[in-house]
């Protein structure tokens, strides 16, 4: 078709020139020293054309020629470029795939090709990437001495480059790696120089999340592991095991009341509100002698026992059978209310049946204190402390006998 085309066009300049020059009879004089030259203005136009051509051909020779060496230099220049990004493309290839020698190898003859372009001179961002790969081989193979020598140049080019992707990559794998030492405050140290807006990214925040459970921060891991929640970097089920974990490594590591509170406090107000953690709060803080402390952290559950679920009311009745002592008369609607509302879950039963017998309230104590201690699926501690607490009441009552079966059973439980 474009054949066709150029065809029909070629005909029609064909006529075109046919019938305007054709009747043409104008002429073309030159005058020189007395002589005359006559030439036909078609004949005239032509050789005007044809002069022009070949001037402007001769000056593109001449121009193509003198420039030859210029483009040799550049046409050099663009293979050794092609030859470094090919190098580049090969380390990274040979990195993804595991090849971690190949791909030290291959970032590092990317570097030494780039030394020697001069157009790659300013490319500081490519030579930072072929560092970066070069270490992250190096790291691989545990060659740690060699792969931090190769980041301080990567930091090193780094600060003549400005803030740039290319240096919030840089830090953070270095982080990453740090983590893999496991060498927290270095990986913390790097994640402290990152911009504000990279340090709340997703990636930034895990490494944070790593390095404060490396340097056994529970309180700092738990905020950030609220961050990567809140931004769903975790499924709803991980998110809750992982912030429960840390918020009871959190109140495993205060030492006395004073600093428990101080964690408690330091806590979300979802963690709070969490039935477990409230639970193992009160057993902690009941357990270093400040059980009111534990009842006041309990007592918005309580107010809200139907909608905890069996295992949240599990919790928080364990915990309430730790904080007993001393405990006022008025938990006691609570926990007859909650007595007559989940007469079949024995954790219930223990907690009501603790409570009456703190307020010597025998008759009510017995029964649910009977149900928790038979029930083989609660939890050991708390049919233990269940039989313990029916000798006391036995020894009070006068029945010796029946207080040396309760403590008898008692200590049979693993």
């Amino acid at each position: 078709m474009r054949t066709v085309i150029w065809l029909v066009l070629l005909f029609v300049v064909a006529v075109v020139a046919a019938l305007t020059l054709g009747d043409n009879n104008g002429l073309a004089s030159f005058y020189w020293s007395g002589w005359r030259l006559d030439l036909s203005l078609n004949f005239f136009l032509l050789a005007a054309l044809g002069i022009g051509f070949v001037v402007v051909s001769a000056m593109q020779a001449i121009d193509a020629l003198v420039g030859l060496p210029a483009r040799a230099r550049e046409w050099r220049a663009l293979q050794r470029e092609r030859a470094a990004q090919s190098a580049m493309r090969e380390a990274l290839t040979e990195y993804f795939a595991g090849r971690y020698s190949r791909a030290h190898k291959a970032a590092q003859r990317a570097i030494a090709i780039r030394d020697e372009v001069e157009v790659l001179h300013d490319d500081h961002e490519f030579l930072v990437l072929a560092h970066v790969i070069a270490a992250g081989g190096l790291h691989r193979l545990q060659d740690r001495g060699r792969r931090d020598e190769m980041l301080q140049r990567a930091f090193r080019l780094v600060r003549k480059l400005g803030p740039s992707a290319a240096d919030d990559g840089a830090r953070l794998l270095a982080a990453e790696w740090a983590l893999d030492d496991r060498d927290g405050p270095r990986a913390e140290a790097l994640l402290a120089e990152l911009q504000p807006g990279v340090a709340r990214r997703t990636q930034a925040l895990r490494l944070k999340l790593q390095a404060a459970r490396i340097s056994r921060r529970p309180l700092e891991a738990l905020h950030t592991a609220r961050l990567l929640a809140n931004h769903q970097a975790f499924t709803a089920t991980a998110a809750q095991a992982l912030l429960r974990a840390l918020a009871f490594e959190a109140l495993d590591d205060a030492h006395d009341a004073d600093q428990l509170r101080r964690t408690w406090q330091q806590f979300d107000t979802a963690d709070q509100r969490d039935a477990f953690v409230a639970g193992r709060a009160a057993r902690r803080i009941a357990a270093l002698g400040a059980p009111e402390d534990a009842r006041l952290w309990l007592r918005p559950f309580w107010d809200r026992l139907e909608t905890l679920g069996t295992d949240g009311r599990a919790q928080v009745a364990l915990a309430l059978v730790d904080a007993v002592a001393g405990i006022g008369p008025d938990w006691l609607p609570r926990l007859e209310a909650a007595q007559r509302a989940h007469a079949s879950e024995s954790a219930v039963q223990a907690a009501a049946g603790a409570v009456f017998a703190e307020r010597q309230l025998w008759g009510k104590a017995r029964r649910p204190l009977e149900q928790a201690a038979t029930d083989a699926a609660l939890e050991s501690r708390a049919r233990r402390q269940a039989w313990r607490t029916l000798a006391h009441l036995a020894t009070e009552e006068g029945d010796e006998e029946r207080a040396n079966t309760c403590h008898r059973a008692a200590a049979a439980i693993d």
